[in-house]
């Protein structure tokens, strides 16, 4: 299976970087090929809402890094949206990459799609409520099959999330994959 991570972390070390690099770890080693795209690391300019990509297949009249991105969404099997919690929700960089999705929504139906996020508060599921529902609609939206979330509660640095279970439960997820 072609796999692509969508990260949104604007740390390369980040406790979400961890786990992206931990899922690949496994994905790879069952035999998945993992792409990653570093959303915080490109240029990619947020939606002008301008409907040009829908009058033209699908391009838009930014000319940046959505340009690979649109290569490397064709090619995958599955999408792994990664994130830090930033105020209930993704990160803006990754948001602005799913923003730009809009003329290109049908490319991504079918496709597999999870989620791996990391919160600095270690209450169980409220910070993180208004993220998963978010992940849900666009699932819905784009016509994305689940095939998992690694929720990851009270990791605000890296050496805690080194020192907890959630980087062993990345590399499991991503070796469980079918």
């Amino acid at each position: 299976m072609n796999i692509l991570l969508l990260t949104g972390s604007p740390h390369k070390r980040g406790t979400s970087a961890l786990l992206a690099d931990e899922f690949t770890a496994g994905a790879q080693g069952a035999g998945h090929e993992v792409r990653r795209f570093d959303a915080a690391f490109s240029q990619i300019g947020p939606c002008f809402a301008c409907d040009t990509c829908l009058k033209n297949g699908g391009i838009c009249v930014q000319k940046d890094d959505m340009l690979r991105l649109k290569e490397l969404l064709h090619e995958a099997d599955m999408i792994v949206f990664v994130t830090p919690l930033y105020y209930f929700g993704m990160s803006a960089q990754l948001k602005s990459v799913i923003d730009r999705f809009y003329g290109i929504n049908a490319l991504l139906a079918g496709k597999k799609s999870a989620l791996m996020a990391t919160c600095a508060d270690d209450e169980a599921a409220a910070p993180m409520d208004a993220l998963v529902a978010h992940y849900e609609l666009i699932m819905h939206y784009l016509k994305l099959r689940d095939c998992g979330r690694l929720l990851a509660f009270g990791v605000s640095a890296r050496q805690e999330i080194e020192k907890s279970a959630y980087p062993a439960q990345a590399r499991a997820f991503g070796r469980s994959l079918k």
